[in-house]
């Protein structure tokens, strides 16, 4: 996104604060192509027979968004971050509720090789999930920096411009995180 046009989407998120309806329209066509490369990255990890269109979690996401309160959106990086958040929970509320029709599921190891692959189980979703809020409140800064590699799908430059740190602070506290998520999901896997 040229600079133009982040300057625009953080106007139009603070305006859109600020009480003015039409801002969000107008926003919506400037940010829609990105969230919907945000989607296609969860739903493409999504349990092979459980596919949500990417269409459908951008509009899920949408509702949740213009229906949840307010945000003091801070600008635009703050607005995708939010925006791939909201998708993961949607992902996980839609996980653990075919858990709950199951009457239960075993979790899966999910492999941080490289980068993290994606879990194709839902107990591995949801494992991942529990072992983020753990971070989350441990080191906020790594669990975003999870939240836009693995779930955004963004690469390392892409998430140290959005956060506004070096390629190699990225890279570094990208390992750390995989470690302790590692390390917090192999910890509930049965022996």
């Amino acid at each position: 996104m040229e600079i133009k046009a982040q300057k625009e989407v953080t106007q139009l998120l603070t305006a859109w604060h600020d009480g003015d309806r039409d801002a969000f329209d107008r926003l919506v066509p400037l940010v829609y192509d990105e969230l919907r490369a945000i989607a296609h990255r969860y739903v493409r990890r999504e349990q092979t027979g459980y596919t949500l269109q990417t269409t459908a979690l951008v509009h899920e996401a949408y509702l949740k968004l213009i229906g949840g309160g307010e945000v003091n959106w801070q600008d635009r990086q703050h607005f995708f971050a939010v925006c791939a958040q909201v998708m993961r929970h949607l992902l996980v509320d839609r996980a653990r509720a075919r858990l709950a029709a199951k009457r239960g599921g075993d979790p899966q190891r999910v492999s941080l090789d490289g980068t993290i692959v994606a879990p194709e189980m839902d107990g591995d979703l949801l494992a991942l999930h529990s072992a983020l809020e753990k971070l989350e409140v441990l080191d906020p800064r790594k669990a975003m920096i999870v939240e836009l590699r693995y779930f955004a799908g963004l690469s390392v430059d892409e998430a140290a411009d959005l956060l506004q740190l070096s390629p190699i602070t990225i890279k570094r506290e990208w390992l750390k995180a995989k470690a302790f998520l590692y390390s917090e999901i192999d910890a509930k896997l049965p022996a």
